[in-house]
């Protein structure tokens, strides 16, 4: 079983976004027995706390099924679980490598290498902007799960 760790600074937008974005294609793709997926913070601010209503909005209006959940920070543990830990970010970056003691597996990467980009997944905390999240978001899990599956 392979196990993607999708991570934002919460854990309450972009990577349950994530989340679900990618399970959804990853049921479409039939690979449910082969793919696991999950998210989680690179703090500790908003642990407990579920997504945000705007983030649950936006899967709603485009038919990604979502559940309540409630954000946690990611543990050495959780890293040495994983084949894939992937930031929405390079603060996410910076903080992923703090708390795995600079990603000795070199298992992170940022979600939009994956679409052959080198830049951040849109934050749609400061501009509310989910739409353009959600593609951004979209393009990284589709550029993910063909590699993946190959």
């Amino acid at each position: 079983m392979t196990h993607i760790i999708f991570v934002c600074h919460g854990n309450i937008c972009r990577s349950p976004m994530a989340e679900f974005i990618m399970k959804d294609l990853v049921r479409k793709a039939g690979l449910e027995e082969e793919i696991s997926v999950t998210s989680l913070a690179a703090t500790s601010e908003d642990v407990g706390r579920d997504m945000y209503p705007a983030a649950r909005a936006k899967l709603a209006e485009k038919g990604i099924p979502f559940t309540k959940r409630a954000a946690r920070k990611i543990t050495p543990e959780d890293y040495r679980a994983a084949d894939y830990v992937i930031a929405m970010d390079d603060e996410n970056l910076r903080d992923l490598s703090r708390i795995t003691g600079g990603d000795p597996d070199k298992k992170i990467s940022l979600l939009l290498s994956w679409a052959g980009q080198t830049r951040s997944v849109a934050d749609p905390w400061y501009s509310g902007d989910f739409e353009t999240a959600y593609k951004d978001i979209c393009m990284g899990c589709e550029g993910l799960l063909a590699k993946i599956a190959k």
